[in-house]
């Protein structure tokens, strides 16, 4: 919010200077981010009054003035500038004054006529763009006098960077009541003046939807006059608000709103049928704004109609159907207080940069209406004229104001300084709490401007502004530091992330709202949970799957020239789950589990010598998983089956124990092209929990007998997975006594005649070692045949040849 100093001074001024108002507001949360003149340095400026205008004799453009500087003699100035003549107050630059750019004025000749100073438009003195002619003074000020001290210019622009719950504070009302509260400074009260009515015309209103508008109030002023100028006054604070002025009535509604923070709208009453509905809009309705953008409209935006049709997209912009111009000679002019729940987002939907849309979906005080209404309309009738007619003021379903309860000791021990309840009072009543003492605690009745004040810790914070940050000691907090067993089968979140480092694999963490396509495409989610106001309309969704983060890190990369990405994420996911109940980190019907995908995309190996490169595949990342998992990972399962992201015939769906834990493969061909991949990811993605519980490591002693090897080929048919023989083998070792000799099992080799083979072959290498003694052949053979056996009975399979 951008404003000029002696504006706010106008409403509360301090006996403390402008660079000292601005640490304190910082030091109160009300962060000053610019705190600068407002006009550029630049010296040796006068006001001054042509006194004649004549032709250049030896040039078209140019005017030979004489110039009256205050200093009793004329000054002769050659001018170029189409608006020079006669009786007209403008900026002289003498000689030797210095304007912004460190352009120095001397004597020059022009076309052989002699110029002594320089005549100057806005853009010259750094006042504004304006370069069409000089800048023409107001009325009433003396040739001589200092221009930075005749207009003010060193008049302080501040610009603070407000949180968004201090929507209280976009006003100059606003902000002043902060610096009484601040200073102890007393805060001048708007003058209400009571409008005379002079006419009984009123345009009747229907509010249908009490949770769109709570409050709707407004007026008909007839007779006024467009065309009227709009006071300098007025004009030169909106333009050090940073606004631009524009016509009498449209430059009294801007200044309402940024004095009071009161947004109001004026209508055109010819342009207006019947009376006014607010309504909730239709699907399929459209209505142009007076930007010339044209919006179609959905059931969750607010809307104003008239018997004509859509007059104005509540609470943010008017129409252009109903818009004021210089032709206006009757308008409606309203104010209304709408429900920030139902302005959220709308003006962030349709990429519309709304002042009163930025302020009603943070909240507008909803008690002030009907006088901020008699202000504007005292305003009007001053610049404009006209006639006024009877203020209706509407109360449909305006919001209740809960007490909000303070313990005097759970303040202090926030703060960490010691308060009394006299102080605390003290606080409040400057801050123009109504409040109750009970006993040591605070009922606080939060007034109708401050939306933010809702829980013990809003009032705590409000304290400590007024007390003062700076005035906190800073003291670190005293705790007894207690060591905390960590169990060793645990393994947590830092522990996850240490292992996945060492695996080469770079965290990430990205936003948890994503794109909807990206749900759609990558898990196959048609009802995604969606954000009511998100940050920006294609962040529109919760994620239910970390991958599609994890492909837009390396399409990210690959465009910027990488050519080798490993990445991961530890991170919640959102699905809807209506077996959750609302809890203290839960919310009803969401399930938010916690997940670790890793993705890897380029070589395998790092560029080097010693290894010729290929790109990753399948089974690296398989390894990567395993090491993460350590002891636990002969327990892990792939079984084959289809994800919405991955390769149909590369994937498989992860089983830990017996239960699934997640999902690893390729990324399918379609969205690697998608992403302008050249060749596709491997991904995996897990339950966070599910891999945290580790196996306790129970010690043995080693064998020193030596270790015999065998290998065995074996036919089976081709659509036998590997994992279903060596299941078959562990479990046939579990059951024979004998086989406990069998230490480890490995699938070295695997043949077939053709592609289109039935059966394929199968190397196996068995290791045999016994405890106490060194294994006969006799004994080896018979775990050989043993196992063979079991092979055999459960899929079929015969020795090969």
């Amino acid at each position: 919010m951008q404003f000029p100093e002696s504006w706010l001074r106008a409403w509360a001024d301090p006996d403390i200077d402008g660079q000292e108002l601005a640490h304190r507001l910082t030091m109160a949360g009300l962060e000053v981010e610019d705190a600068d003149p407002y006009a550029p340095p630049f010296s040796g400026v006068v006001v001054a009054r042509i006194e004649s205008a004549e032709p250049h004799p030896n040039a078209d453009k140019l005017r030979v003035c004489r110039v009256d500087d205050g200093s009793g003699e004329p000054l002769q100035i050659v001018c170029g500038a189409p608006n020079a003549a006669a009786g007209l107050l403008v900026p002289l630059a003498r000689l030797g004054a210095e304007l912004p750019g460190g352009l120095r004025i001397g004597p020059v000749k022009m076309r052989g006529i002699e110029s002594r100073g320089m005549l100057c438009s806005a853009r010259e003195l750094g006042l504004s763009q304006d370069h069409a002619g000089l800048l023409e003074l107001p009325a009433g000020l003396e040739p001589g006098q200092d221009l930075r001290q005749a207009l003010d210019l060193d008049d302080t622009i501040y610009t603070l960077k407000l949180t968004p719950n201090r929507a209280d504070c976009l006003s100059i009302l606003g902000v002043a009541r902060e610096v009484a509260a601040l200073t102890g400074c007393a805060l001048r009260a708007p003058d209400v003046p009571r409008v005379p009515v002079t006419i009984d015309d009123r345009l009747p209103v229907t509010v249908q939807a009490p949770d769109l508008c709570g409050r709707f109030a407004g007026r008909i002023v007839r007779g006024v006059n467009a065309r009227a100028a709009t006071p300098a006054w007025i004009r030169s604070r909106l333009e050090r608000a940073g606004q631009r002025p524009v016509s009498a009535l449209v430059d009294i509604s801007n200044y309402i709103m940024l004095e009071l923070g009161r947004p109001t709208h004026v209508f055109d009453l010819s342009k207006v049928q019947g009376g006014l509905t607010v309504r909730w809009a239709r699907e399929g309705e459209r209505l142009e704004l007076l930007n010339d953008q044209t919006v179609d409209l959905t059931p969750d935006v607010g809307v104003i109609e008239s018997g004509r049709g859509l007059e104005s997209l509540a609470g943010i912009m008017g129409g252009q159907d109903s818009a004021v111009t210089l032709e206006t000679t009757d308008v409606y002019l309203e104010a209304a207080f709408w429900w920030p729940e139902a302005i959220m987002g709308r003006p962030r939907r349709y990429k519309l940069n709304s002042e009163a849309g930025h302020r009603f979906e943070r909240g507008v005080d909803f008690s002030t209406i009907p006088e901020h209404l008699e202000l504007m309309t005292a305003l009007v009738l001053d610049v404009c004229g006209g006639q006024a007619g009877p203020l209706d003021d509407q109360v449909v379903n305006l919001p209740a104001r809960e007490p909000v309860r303070m313990r005097l000791a759970r303040c202090a021990r926030v703060l960490g300084i010691p308060l009394d309840a006299e102080a605390v009072g003290a606080v409040f009543t400057r801050l123009g709490f109504a409040y109750e003492r009970q006993g040591d605690d605070f009922v606080v009745t939060p007034p109708a401007a401050r939306f933010d004040l809702t829980i013990e810790e809003d009032l705590i914070e409000e304290v400590a502004r007024i007390h003062g940050f700076d005035r906190i000691p800073d003291r670190p907090p005293v705790a007894p530091a207690v060591m905390r067993a960590v169990p060793e089968t645990r393994c947590g979140p830092h522990a996850l992330r240490a292992a996945l480092a060492a695996r080469d694999y770079q965290e990430v963490i990205n936003f948890s709202f994503v794109e909807e396509a990206w749900e759609r495409d990558y898990c196959g989610n048609a009802d995604p949970i969606r954000l009511l106001n998100p940050i920006a309309s294609q962040l529109a969704v919760m994620r239910s799957s970390l991958i599609g983060g994890l492909l837009a890190n390396i399409a990210y990369n690959a465009k910027h020239r990488q050519t080798r990405v490993r990445v991961f994420e530890l991170g919640r996911v959102f699905a809807r789950d209506a077996s959750v109940a609302d809890g203290g980190l839960a919310v009803a019907g969401v399930a938010q589990p916690t997940r670790l995908a890793a993705a890897a995309w380029g070589p395998a190996l790092a560029e080097q010598w010693g290894e010729p490169a290929r790109p990753v595949d399948f089974f690296d990342v398989k390894r990567d998983l395993e090491a993460l998992l350590g002891a636990r990972a002969a327990e892990l399962r792939c079984e084959a089956a289809g994800h919405p992201a991955l390769h149909p015939g590369r994937s498989a769906r992860l089983l830990l124990g017996g239960r699934a834990i997640g999902w690893l493969g390729e990324v399918h061909p379609r969205w690697a092209q998608a992403l302008d991949l050249p060749h596709a990811p491997v991904v995996f993605e897990i339950d966070a929990e599910a891999v945290s519980e580790r196996i306790f490591p129970h010690p043995q002693e080693l064998s020193r007998q030596p270790v015999a090897v065998r290998d065995l080929a074996i036919w089976v048919d081709a659509d036998v997975p590997w994992q279903s023989l060596l299941d078959t083998l562990r479990q046939r070792i579990a059951a024979d006594g004998a086989l406990s000799v069998v230490k480890d099992i490995k699938l070295f080799d695997i043949w077939r005649e053709a592609a289109t083979a039935r059966q394929r072959s199968l190397a196996l290498r068995l290791w045999f070692q016994g405890r106490d003694a060194t294994l006969e052949d006799r004994q080896v053979e018979h775990c050989v045949q043993s196992l063979l056996a079991a092979l055999a009975e459960t899929h079929g399979a015969r020795l090969r040849s």
